[in-house]
């Protein structure tokens, strides 16, 4: 759950770490709060590193194929509906979906893996395990990315903002839990709010209506009520709580805070990520990464398109191709793509034979023999397109690549040690990456674009 302003500024002796959780979160059980500051996994070779941050754009509900990243024009109207074309990017040889026309100038800054797979058809299951590289149905609940990048790349391993080091744009999904057995100290802080409106009404940051005046003298006026506290000077729990309230201030007042603030963009700039939600996300992943947050997911809903598909895609897809497409572009003008992996896929394809018959009507429903992800920044090589799909896109004919493929990659562009060992509260031996079973084909890295 988004966690609000009181949650917030009582989250007590956590300090930091502690500032954006629930006082529940504020140590792990067994233990202690000191320990914990003072903790540092094991496993991450920070000089190998290629990659100092992530945003991970998700396209919730699973975007179609062979209208985005693996056009199929040759396989005729039963397939291709009203999109019936593939137009060429400025990377000899590749092509992608004909409403992708600003993606199509910046494929040399990307990657498209055109081989994912892994045959779940349902949401929850499949978004569980895109986004932790596991099977459901195991005994444990493993954490996602994020909540392994904030473990390795967060309050650990000396990460100082006060921004939270795993931050969502702008809903959870609800789909699983995102930290796993990991617990709430590395779950995402999601913003809520709409960064697409004149104000980004921040969770537990902005509130509506509210000036810094009227906060000043809030605060003030609490200081003024707080008669306990001015009765017993030098309490060291005391001290630590109004340690945490001045840096909850600083968050709402400071220049933390205003990380959130996208008035203070150029109105040319705020115009070319596109001026509607997912691309003013976009723009505030930017400025996340700038501030050296190192895992962002910006949750892009609205493509489980079962009915209205082809309407459905000539809204979205624009928008998602400026957005991302100045994303890129941004970046890499700033220097940062170079140390930024940008990751984009949703949960499962859809079905390439669209469903034309009643109740569907022109509908795409949801198919994980065979989707795509586009990756770029990073460590990871641009204008390059891994592994093939047959002639409708239905099923994987060279080099399939399963979502540990591509999370392991990932892990390893940031430093991470795959074979590294994950705390879990039944003292099993886990790893960051899941050892290949008996017969079980290994990970494999996507060593043809890293």
């Amino acid at each position: 759950m988004p966690l609000n302003r009181r949650e917030m500024l009582v989250s007590g002796l956590a300090g930091a770490a502690g500032l954006l959780l629930p006082r529940r979160a504020a140590a792990m059980p067994g233990m202690s709060l000191p320990a914990w500051l003072a903790s540092r996994p094991a496993g991450v070779p920070a000089a190998a590193a290629k990659a100092k941050a992530v945003i991970q754009i998700w396209m919730w509900g699973g975007a179609c194929h062979i209208d985005t990243f693996d056009p199929k024009p040759e396989a005729g109207y039963d397939y291709c509906g009203q999109l019936t074309k593939a137009i060429p990017t400025n990377v000899d040889g590749v092509r992608v979906g004909e409403l992708l026309t600003q993606l199509a100038t910046q494929a040399d800054k990307y990657s498209l893996v055109r081989g994912m797979t892994h045959g779940i058809n349902a949401h929850e299951t499949a978004s569980y395990a895109v986004q932790t590289g596991r099977k459901p149905g195991d005994r444990l609940v493993y954490p996602g990315v994020g909540s392994i990048v904030s473990y390795f790349k967060g309050y650990n391993a000396g990460y100082k903002g006060l921004i939270p080091p795993y931050i969502v744009l702008t809903d959870l999904q609800g789909r699983f839990s995102e930290a796993g057995f990991l617990g709430p100290r590395y779950a995402p802080f999601a913003t809520g709010g709409d960064p697409g409106q004149g104000q980004f009404l921040v969770q537990g940051v902005v509130s509506p209506g509210m000036t810094e005046q009227r906060q000043r003298d809030r605060r003030e006026l609490l200081h003024e009520l707080d008669t306990f506290g001015h009765a017993v000077p030098g309490n060291s729990t005391l001290e630590a709580f109004a340690k945490t309230e001045d840096q909850a201030y600083e968050l709402i007042l400071g220049e933390s805070g205003k990380v959130f603030d996208l008035s203070q963009e150029k109105d040319d700039v705020r115009e070319r990520y596109g001026k509607n939600t997912f691309g003013q996300s976009c723009l505030v992943a930017r400025r996340l990464v700038e501030r050296g947050v190192p895992y962002i997911t910006i949750n892009y809903k609205g493509w489980d398109t079962h009915k209205q598909h082809f309407q459905t895609m000539r809204q979205k897809l624009p928008q998602f191709d400026k957005g991302l497409a100045t994303l890129l572009q941004d970046l890499s003008q700033r220097g940062l793509l170079d140390s930024t992996v940008v990751w984009c896929c949703g949960e499962f394809g859809r079905t390439p034979k669209v469903l034309w018959e009643p109740p569907w009507n022109g509908g795409r429903g949801h198919w994980g023999n065979a989707f795509s992800a586009l990756v770029a920044g990073g460590g990871f090589k641009g204008g390059v397109v891994v592994g093939a799909t047959d002639a409708h896109g239905e099923e994987v004919k060279d080099r399939p690549v399963s979502p540990t493929d591509l999370i392991g990659s990932v892990y390893e562009l940031l430093g991470l040690d795959t074979d590294a060992k994950l705390p879990n509260p039944e003292g099993l031996d886990v790893r960051l990456v899941q050892p290949a079973a008996d017969g079980a084909r290994a990970h494999t890295r996507l060593t043809e674009i890293m």
